[in-house]
């Protein structure tokens, strides 16, 4: 009855399976070790913002580039602030409000986007206190420049003036006539009574939508494995009940050749 599993069909039917079993573990298993390689990086950098509020906060200059190892450290930088600008729709503490970005002219001739504070509602210039004027030394977190996606933040369009959506040297560039970091910082302590804005994580690094994604796929390929089976047993068994029919003269009329196939 089962003679036809040595048949050219079926030998091919076979190759397939064999080969396409380890290939969805294969495949399963990594993606699996990619969201288990991001749960790691969540946790370590989780770790590093934490740990990074109780060292002793270094000059900016040594700390640039931005990267997943200084994201998050404390740094200091003097200048004098220069424009102020709000980044509508932010949440902090489960509340919506906005953050009161203004630019510090240091001497290296950039300016640095410091985040002095949050304020709740909506995003009102006449309720963001002056910045203080002379020279200032600020003490924050240094943080990467945000991109869509990024920790909740939109590309907004068409947005009043004095307003960014996004905290980043592409999109301050095109607000301001002078060069501007690719970092910011958000101080470690509120200024002039605002709530401090807690520094994040480096980009990448949390269980987002793309870790999530990783674990889906994980779920798809494990279940290619059992399709793949399934499918291949119930073939089998198609195939040998038509075999034991085809045996027995059982076959439809209209099935001739493949019954006469079948019983060789």
């Amino acid at each position: 009855m089962y003679r036809f599993l040595l048949t050219p069909r079926w030998w091919g039917i076979n190759a397939f399976v064999l080969l396409s079993i380890p290939f969805c573990i294969f495949m399963g298993s990594w993606q699996l070790g990619r969201f288990e390689d991001r749960v790691q990086d969540h946790r370590t950098a989780t770790e590093q913002v934490s740990q990074a509020a109780r060292e002793a906060p270094r000059p900016l200059g040594e700390m640039l580039p931005v990267t997943k190892a200084t994201s998050g450290k404390l740094v200091t930088a003097t200048g004098r602030y220069g424009r102020q600008l709000l980044v509508p729709e932010r949440e902090l503490d489960g509340r919506r409000g906005f953050y009161v970005l203004t630019l510090l002219h240091t001497d290296a001739g950039e300016a640095l986007p410091v985040v002095r504070g949050w304020l709740p509602g909506t995003a009102d210039a006449a309720k963001a206190p002056a910045p203080p004027r002379g020279e200032v030394t600020v003490t924050g977190a240094l943080q990467a420049s945000e991109t869509p996606g990024d920790n909740g933040v939109r590309a907004q369009g068409g947005l009043p003036a004095g307003q960014t959506g996004a905290i980043s040297a592409a999109s301050l560039v095109n607000l301001v006539p002078y060069d501007v970091y690719d970092a910011w910082v958000t101080l470690a302590k509120g200024d002039a009574g605002m709530k401090a804005v807690p520094a994040s994580a480096p980009p990448d690094t949390g269980l987002d939508l793309k870790a999530f994604q990783n674990l889906g796929y994980t779920a798809e390929w494990f279940a290619f494995v059992g399709f793949v089976i399934f499918m291949w047993f119930r073939l089998l068994r198609r195939e040998a009940e038509f075999a034991r029919d085809a045996a027995l003269g059982l076959v439809p009329d209209e099935e001739p050749a493949a019954a006469e196939a079948a019983a060789r």
